[in-house]
C-alpha cells in the first residue's frame, strides 16, 4: 500500500493547491512531500503540477493522473468493503450530494432505515444542485446524487427517475387555500417566496411564468427550506415544493411538515412536473454500502411513486 500512499499525497496536494498546506495536513515536512512528488513525476516522465508563486496547480497531465488515482481509491474502498462483508462486518461510508428537497424528509428517513440494518455504515451529505452535484460525482466527492434538474454531464449515469409535481404551499387561511388546484394566473399579485435560481423548482417556475408573461412578485429568495417554511408563519405568502420534501398528507392537501400550512398542486397545464434523478458516476463500480443504499432508495421510491423509471 506504500504506492497508494504516494498517490494519496498527489491527491491531497491537488486539493490543497499548495505543497506546504498539503504537508501540514499529511503531517510530513514540505521537503519530504516535494521529494515524493518529484519521484512520481520522474517515474511518469512528465510534471503533474505547474509551480506558481502562491502554490501549485494541476496541469493537463496532472488532471488525467489525479482522475485516475481517485478512481483507484474508489475501487480500493469497494474491495475493502466487499472483504468486510465476507467477514460478516457491515461497514462502509456513503457520500451523497443532494438538493434541499430530498434532504428535508426523504433522505433522513432512508438513511435511518438503512442504518437500522447496517449500523456500522456512516454517511456524509452535501447540499448542492445541478452542475455542482454532477461535479462532485466526477471528483468522487459523492457516490450518489439526487438531482431535481436536467442532467447535463455525459459522465453521469441516471439509475432511476421519478416525476414530481410542483405544489404551492401557503398558510391554511390564505385566500387560495380553498382551491383544489392552483393556476399560474392565481399567482399574479401574490407575494412569492422562492428558492434561488439554481434550484430545479425555481427554474421550472421561472420558465412557466415567462411563457405566460406573468410578472412574479418575489419578496424573498432563500436556499433554506426551513427558513421559507417558517417565514410563512409571519407573513402570508406562497412558496413551492415537491412531494419528496413532504409526506403522504400532501395528497390530502396538508403540507405534512407543518400543520398550519397547506399544499395545493400546481395545474399541470401551466406548470409541468419536474424529474428527480438518482445518479452515480458512469462506469464506476460503487462501493458495496453505496450500491446497497442505492437499491434501497430505488425500492423505497418505487413503493411511493408509480411512475418511477429504472434506467
Amino acid at each position: 500500500m506504500r504506492f497508494m500512499t504516494s498517490l494519496r499525497f498527489i491527491d491531497v496536494v491537488a486539493r490543497e493547491g499548495s505543497i506546504r498546506k498539503a504537508a501540514d495536513k499529511l503531517a510530513i515536512t514540505s521537503t519530504a512531500l516535494n521529494r515524493r512528488i518529484l519521484q512520481i513525476e520522474d517515474e511518469i516522465g512528465q510534471p503533474l503540477f505547474e509551480r506558481l508563486p502562491g502554490g501549485v496547480r494541476l496541469n493537463t497531465a496532472g488532471e488525467i493522473f489525479v482522475q485516475h488515482i481517485r478512481s483507484q481509491f474508489a475501487d480500493l474502498a469497494r474491495v475493502q468493503s466487499q472483504i468486510a462483508d465476507l467477514s460478516g462486518i457491515r461497514r462502509g461510508h456513503v457520500q451523497i450530494a443532494s438538493g434541499a428537497d430530498a434532504l428535508r424528509r426523504f433522505l433522513p428517513a432512508a438513511i435511518a432505515a438503512y442504518r437500522a440494518s447496517h449500523p456500522a455504515v456512516s454517511f456524509r451529505l452535501n447540499r448542492c444542485y445541478g452542475e455542482d452535484a454532477e461535479a462532485r460525482l466526477m471528483s468522487l466527492d459523492a457516490d450518489l446524487s439526487l438531482i431535481f434538474n436536467p442532467i447535463r454531464a455525459a459522465h453521469v449515469h441516471v439509475a432511476a427517475t421519478v416525476r414530481q409535481q410542483i405544489h404551492c404551499v401557503m398558510p391554511a387561511d390564505h385566500r387560495l387555500a380553498g382551491k383544489e388546484v392552483i393556476r399560474l394566473r392565481d399567482l399574479a399579485g401574490e407575494d412569492l417566496v422562492l428558492p434561488s435560481a439554481h434550484s430545479g423548482v425555481r427554474q421550472i417556475l421561472d420558465s412557466a411564468l415567462f411563457r405566460r408573461d406573468i410578472e412574479a412578485r418575489v419578496i424573498l429568495e432563500s436556499d433554506s427550506f426551513e427558513f421559507m417554511q417558517n417565514f410563512l408563519h409571519f407573513e402570508s405568502a406562497l412558496f413551492f415544493q415537491i412531494p419528496i420534501a413532504m409526506d403522504d398528507n400532501t395528497a390530502k392537501g396538508i403540507a405534512g411538515f407543518d400543520s398550519q400550512l397547506v399544499a395545493r398542486p400546481m395545474d399541470l397545464a401551466d406548470v409541468p412536473s419536474g424529474t428527480l434523478h438518482i445518479c452515480h458516476l458512469k462506469g464506476r463500480v460503487l462501493p458495496v454500502a453505496a450500491a446497497k443504499f442505492l437499491d434501497d432508495i430505488i425500492t423505497n421510491l418505487r413503493s411511493s411513486y408509480s411512475d418511477l423509471v429504472d434506467q
